[in-house]
């Protein structure tokens, strides 16, 4: 009886923590937009500082004040030769995630972040020679297949905002390849990861930001915003973007593998629909179609690379990497990758 108990109550907390995570990353995309889009704040080298600077706040209160979370010891050496480039290409994919939100629309902004895995599995290959199983690249498919559809299809296209969510991705598959080279020795989690990488962030961010993008915020302030209401949203939406990142290693423990990674697709569905609901921006038939066949190849994707780690090392079909003199240990999980 007690295990029926603790069984219903785990898969309770389970859904309750994908359901907080779903809340959090569709309200940060939504604010983001609604953001450059009907407040026409558009800043994204602005709007990322402010996340970052809420992300370092946030981080610093749960492992200093509230001690929620034990701060891994990372050596003054090893921040500056180790965490700061992370921290620079970190910097890199939040600014285009950001700058593709203000040119184009949720939908499609969404449907391109899932190119994510393919990006991963091509530059590992490229930059390791690490082999895959047939059955990696046979899921990268339709996850190609399907994002070549919703462009092609894209009533919306901008070119400008289609480069910048093509190489975020390309900026969050070499933070985690830079992640397994780099920080071998340090497993951490996803709020050790804000609280080293978000000061770095801000201080990489913060003059390319005033000087670029000061003027433009001035004149902004000068058409007489509903200034309480916009510092609220903006500022809201970093804070609900550092809740998230906790969100995300909150699910990570509450569920497994094949569970978070369908999660995360169903969660790009919501944030599409979610989206189209508040913006009205339009969807072809072929775009949706499109779309569904890059969450399917993303689902198949994690269920092989689940189906992969239950093997035992040194199967023939298990992916494979030439070994080094040491052992490499990811700076975070790899269920960490879809990270605002």
């Amino acid at each position: 009886m007690e295990e029926s108990r603790l069984c219903q109550w785990t898969v309770i907390r389970s859904v309750l923590a994908i359901l907080q995570w779903w809340g959090f990353n569709v309200t940060v995309i939504i604010m983001n937009k609604w953001i450059f889009q009907k407040m026409d704040f558009k800043f994204p080298l602005t709007v990322s500082s402010i996340h970052f600077i809420c992300s370092a706040i946030g981080a610093y209160t749960v492992i200093k004040v509230l001690k929620l979370k034990p701060l891994i010891v990372v050596d003054p050496e090893d921040r500056w030769r180790r965490i700061f480039p992370m921290s620079f290409v970190f910097c890199i994919n939040i600014v285009l995630g950001n700058v593709s939100l203000r040119y184009i629309p949720v939908s499609f902004m969404q449907t391109i972040k899932s190119f994510t895995p393919a990006t991963t599995v091509i530059l590992q290959w490229l930059v390791w020679s690490k082999h895959f199983d047939l059955r990696i690249w046979a899921s990268l498919i339709p996850i190609v297949g399907g994002i070549l559809l919703t462009s092609i299809t894209e009533l919306s296209f901008n070119t400008f905002g289609f480069c910048a969510a093509l190489f975020g991705c390309l900026a969050t598959s070499t933070k985690t390849i830079l992640a397994e080279s780099l920080l071998h020795g340090y497993k951490f989690d996803s709020i050790n990861t804000v609280y080293y990488m978000a000061p770095f962030a801000t201080m990489i961010l913060a003059l390319p930001a005033l000087l670029l993008e000061g003027s433009g915020v001035v004149a902004w302030l000068q058409t007489d915003p509903p200034l309480l209401s916009s510092f609220f949203i903006i500022f809201g939406s970093g804070v609900l973007a550092f809740c998230l990142n906790f969100s995300i290693f909150y699910v990570i423990h509450s569920t497994t593998a094949v569970t978070f990674n369908v999660a995360g697709n169903l969660k790009v569905a919501v944030a599409v629909t979610c989206s189209w609901l508040i913006f009205r921006n339009p969807i072809s038939m072929m775009n949706a179609v499109g779309c569904a066949i890059t969450l399917v190849g993303c689902t198949f994707y994690g269920y092989v690379r689940h189906m992969l780690s239950q093997q035992t090392p040194g199967t023939p079909r298990t992916p494979r990497t030439p070994r080094k003199s040491m052992e490499f240990v990811p700076l975070v999980n790899d269920k960490l990758e879809d990270k605002v």
